[in-house]
């Protein structure tokens, strides 16, 4: 099966995650850090959650928890999830049942960000950890300095295009001719002076 990728805008949309353990814990932060409002459904809800800006229910899981949700991560064992992967289907919510293939209908893939610059890695469900593993690779070797000059080069031409009407079949071959001779060239100081 092939999947189709993408990225949520979940800035101030709530998340349901059920689960409170670990597992939970180490989805929450990306959550939050994409500006999602997240309520945390489980009987029991560990300490650095509970300290965490979400919302905790500390109870079992309850098809009604989903009601209002754009989205649903299943951290919880594989007959909760099954629970939750069922209410999502009822309400048509994508639900990332982590490490729990059958219960999910989203996977989440390797995440590479760097400076407004984000790569994702998924092998469908498959194996994450080898997308683990080619997330670090791609870490290791996206050249960190030369990320934002490569963005604010693609912004300033862009703009220009969008200006002059350059057709889009045109653009690609440009930035890639743009971006070599910016590699070539050494980075100015924030100053715009010359080194």
């Amino acid at each position: 099966m092939t999947l189709f990728p993408a990225f949520l805008k979940l800035a101030g949309r709530r998340v349901v995650v059920v689960g409170g353990g670990g597992v939970a814990a180490s989805k929450i932060r990306a959550l939050l850090d994409a500006g999602a409002d997240v309520t945390v459904v489980a009987p029991e809800i560990a300490p650095g959650i509970r300290q965490a800006d979400v919302a905790c229910v500390r109870r079992p899981f309850e098809a009604h928890d989903l009601d209002g949700a754009w989205l649903v991560v299943a951290a919880a064992p594989p007959a909760v999830n099954r629970q939750v992967a069922g209410a999502a289907e009822e309400r048509r919510l994508f639900v990332n049942a982590v490490d729990d293939p059958p219960n999910a209908s989203l996977y989440l893939g390797g995440v590479v960000r760097r400076s407004g610059l984000t790569v994702a890695i998924s092998t469908d469900g498959r194996a994450p950890a080898l997308a683990g593993l080619l997330r670090q690779a791609l870490d290791a070797l996206l050249p960190a300095e030369q990320v934002e000059r490569w963005l604010a080069e693609a912004d300033r031409l862009r703009s220009e295009w969008r200006r002059t009407g350059v057709p889009l079949p045109e653009r690609r071959p440009q930035l890639l001719d743009a971006l070599v001779r910016l590699h070539d060239s050494p980075p100015r100081p924030a100053d715009g002076s010359r080194a």
